[in-house]
């Protein structure tokens, strides 16, 4: 096994060891797109552009990935999300 296949390889073990958690937001007929877009700066740092263009993915496609990581870190911002009133889950 040459150098090259062997570090693609290591890589690709790496990536499983290191799976990341999504959050995912869901659309709904309640939230401004104010309040979504707020939230997701606040929730998960997200700037002013990326919130925007997820609540509009959200809006047009139903649901989006808003932010991605490990599970202790995800699990209270998803927390947050779901008592600011949006519709999301941890998967």
């Amino acid at each position: 096994m040459g150098t090259k296949e062997k570090i693609s390889e290591e890589l690709l073990l790496e990536e499983e060891v290191l799976k990341q958690n999504e959050i995912v937001l869901f659309n709904d007929e309640v939230n401004t797109f104010d309040h979504v877009i707020n939230t997701l700066i606040s929730v998960c740092d997200h700037t002013p552009e990326q919130a925007e263009q997820c609540s509009l993915i959200v809006h047009h496609n139903g649901k989006c990935t808003v932010k991605t990581g490990e599970y202790d870190d995800l699990k209270p911002r998803c927390s947050r999300l779901l008592q600011a009133g949006l519709s999301a889950e941890l998967v």
